[in-house]
């Protein structure tokens, strides 16, 4: 009996796939020139979608200076270009085409828990970051001569009673340790390269930063004073922290400058002002044990320390704040 014949379909081709966009062309080399105080620069930002890094990209643009970004996926435009921080690539042509560098790369400080998988990102992205920027560098026929750093005042640790400028010594504990051994990565960068510590303080912004978190629980009524409330947190708004750092580009100073406000305040003065602005009551206390117990280490590292750390370099450079105080600072978030 014969066998009955199943149709074949005909053949067809395969999809295609859609072109990926071709990568960045790398820019030419750029002639090295003195930079002086009204110098319009080429400069390469790793970070810049975060928090600060966005403020940043924003003030440099309207400051005249050219701005490229290093991004983690395929570039999206001329002035994007792709780079695995983590594996140390980077096409170290691109640092023979700027004049500065400013890394703000980085895991957030503020997710919980701190678990021990998530303090080591929390080391290893700052200081893989660094290193693949300073490899770059070491390996440019001409590197940049500005190399503007990411750093923290959680290089200073618990310090209370103590007013910290940038000659004082590390303090103890994750933060300072991980602060060392980030400095220390940036610290190898060419010495013909101005290196610059941005030791930033607690960021206050809209939307987003150190604020998110108090100003919403603020709203719900459950303002209140946070361990003693008498530690001192060295904050800074947001405008101030990247125009500063917009500063020092064109500045002479270097190895570590405090990114922090001008006029110290407890931590109780500020969440005092968050909660009067938002006209909400301030009259419940999270005791230590209790930060502790609810947010772990990163509470215990970044809510409880006394930190009283002032700007030192930067007035001395003359640099001018927008918000001299914390009032000044939370009332333009809160507005």
């Amino acid at each position: 009996m014969a066998q009955k014949r199943v149709p074949v379909p005909s053949a067809r081709p395969a999809p295609r796939r859609p072109p990926e966009p071709p990568p960045a062309a790398v820019p030419k080399p750029i002639v090295r020139r003195p930079i002086a105080k009204d110098s319009r620069l080429r400069v390469l930002v790793a970070g810049a979608s975060g928090l600060i890094g966005t403020e940043l990209v924003q003030q440099l643009t309207a400051a005249g200076h050219t701005v490229q970004r290093l991004v983690r996926r395929p570039p999206r435009g001329e002035h994007e270009f792709s780079w695995a921080p983590d594996a140390k690539i980077l096409d170290f042509r691109l640092l023979e085409s700027v004049d500065a560098v400013i890394n703000l790369s980085g895991a957030s400080l503020n997710r919980i828990p701190w678990t021990t998988r998530y303090k080591e990102q929390i080391l290893r992205s700052r200081v893989r970051a660094t290193q693949a920027l300073v490899e770059a560098m070491g390996m440019a026929a001409s590197p940049p001569p500005i190399f503007l750093s990411g750093s923290a005042v959680g290089f200073y640790g618990d310090r209370p009673g103590e007013t910290l400028t940038e000659a004082s010594p590390r303090g103890t504990g994750f933060l300072a340790d991980v602060v060392a051994e980030w400095e220390g990565a940036a610290g190898l960068a060419p010495s013909r390269t101005r290196t610059v510590f941005l030791r930033t303080g607690v960021v206050l912004a809209p939307g987003g930063g150190a604020l998110q978190p108090l100003t919403l629980a603020t709203r719900f009524g459950l303002g209140s004073t946070v361990g003693h409330g008498t530690q001192h947190w060295p904050w800074i708004a947001l405008h101030d922290e990247a125009a500063a750092i917009v500063h020092l580009l064109t500045s002479s100073l270097e190895g570590p400058v405090n990114l922090v406000g001008p006029t110290a305040a407890t931590s109780e003065e500020i969440t005092r002002r968050l909660a009067a602005d938002l006209h909400r009551p301030h009259v419940l206390r999270l005791p230590e044990a209790v930060v502790g117990a609810g947010m772990g280490e990163m509470g215990r590292e970044l809510l409880l320390p006394s930190q009283k750390v002032i700007p030192a370099k930067l007035e001395e450079d003359g640099f001018v704040f927008r918000y001299r105080t914390s009032d000044e600072a939370i009332d333009a978030v809160v507005s």
